[in-house]
């Protein structure tokens, strides 16, 4: 079987499936057996941060990955991979608002107005909400054009995810700025002509097919 026919199998689409949800099951085995460390909170609101983080950054590589590698089956998998990364992000919101803040909403909002990371984290999380409802084919068909328009706000999305961590974390700013250094090739990847040396054609032709 050729790389683009194992790409658009069900082997690879299931297996794919399985290691988006390793994490939580790593999370759910760690607290099964007390390793969640002093701080659970803490480490379960870290995890689900970090893979949102990942999920995002995973599905913006489809478009490059695509192009330089001519494997047009990976973009059936971005919708997966941008789904997972909304459901981290949920995880990492229930957590903060559940375990964190036992529904004190007065407190979250305070949280939200006075702590610049969470104003940013919360601003991601809101903007991610309509991207997850309108993932489906029927409502590709129905937004037509704005469907493309909407989901562009996943750029915009992944600088405020990566904001959030960056100004959450306060001494060692490795992973931050790893993360930022990972987003920026894959937003520059998308400049015309990045993407036209990528596909090995015209700049146009990239851009019209950008995601």
């Amino acid at each position: 079987m050729d790389v683009q026919g194992f790409l658009s199998g069900r082997a690879f689409k299931l297996g794919l499936f399985v290691l988006c949800l390793f994490p939580l099951a790593r999370l759910v085995a760690l607290a099964a057996s007390g390793g969640l460390g002093a701080n659970p909170i803490e480490f379960i609101t870290r995890s689900t941060g970090t893979w949102t983080l990942v999920g995002l950054l995973l599905t913006l590589a489809v478009t490059p990955l695509r192009r330089l590698t001519g494997w047009t089956s990976l973009a059936r998998h971005r919708r997966m991979l941008g789904l997972f990364a909304f459901f981290y992000a949920s995880l990492h919101f229930v957590t903060y608002i559940w375990l964190d803040q036992f529904f004190d909403l007065a407190s979250v909002a305070r949280d939200i107005v006075k702590r610049p990371f969470i104003t940013l984290g919360f601003a991601a999380f809101i903007l991610l909400i309509p991207l997850a409802l309108t993932s489906t084919q029927a409502m590709m068909r129905r937004l037509g054009r704005r469907w493309q328009q909407l989901h562009r706000l996943v750029y915009g999305i992944a600088v405020l995810g990566v904001l959030h961590y960056l100004w959450l974390v306060k001494l060692d700013l490795s992973q931050p700025l790893i993360y930022g250094a990972v987003l920026a090739l894959l937003l520059g990847a998308r400049l015309p002509w990045v993407a036209g040396m990528l596909q090995g054609g015209n700049p146009r032709r990239a851009v019209g097919r950008s995601g």
